[in-house]
């Protein structure tokens, strides 16, 4: 009950005032939780949109349970890393902290996001529907990584918005071009087949 308090009081601070929480992040040592925040947000994120697919009326097989509680938490972990990795490059080039605890702490506090995102993208149920979640989504998440950046890593304000406007110009593009689909068939394959047609 107590961890289960500590990270609402995390996803709150998240959410109401990112840079007050952001700041407050310090090396201590303890990568454990960050990379239990990963599993238990990628596995409650895997559940729920098995759940929906169930209430759905969709056919549940072994695979499909697997994938759900294994693979989706396992993935969130392998992307807390890669996270990791991205973040210290970009606070490389921001002028930031040089700390991996630091970056990986900073992500793992927004991983919250992930079974929202996972069920969100689920709910979508043609093109235009997926198009306006993947962009308020991906907003959302450019948002977080700047306050990341900025407050968490320390970086320059002013290579802090350069490095993130890249990051959006790059979305853009993608969303401007054929690659969108291939964006969209990670999000929510019925959706983004529709959107071929």
């Amino acid at each position: 009950m107590k961890k289960i308090k500590q990270w609402y009081k995390s996803i709150r601070g998240v959410i109401v005032n990112p840079r007050r929480f952001f700041s407050k992040i310090v090396a201590d040592g303890d990568i454990e939780e960050s990379m239990l925040k990963a599993f238990i947000y990628g596995l409650i994120g895997g559940i729920l949109v098995l759940s929906l697919k169930l209430i759905g009326g969709a056919t549940i097989t072994i695979n499909s349970v697997f994938t759900a509680i294994v693979i989706v938490p396992v993935i969130a972990v392998a992307l807390l890393f890669i996270g990791g990795g991205l973040m210290m490059l970009v606070s490389e080039i921001t002028g930031g902290e040089r700390d991996w605890e630091i970056a990986i702490k900073g992500l793992a506090s927004i991983f919250f996001i992930y079974p929202i995102i996972l069920v969100i993208n689920s709910l979508a149920f043609n093109c235009t529907s997926l198009w306006i979640i993947s962009i308020i989504g991906d907003l959302y998440v450019l948002f977080l990584f700047y306050n990341i950046a900025l407050y968490c890593m320390h970086g320059k304000r002013g290579a802090v918005i350069t490095v993130v406007g890249i990051f959006a110009l790059f979305l853009l593009t993608m969303y401007l071009t054929d690659y969108r689909v291939g964006w969209f068939l990670i999000k929510n394959t019925s959706a983004a087949l529709s959107c071929l047609l």
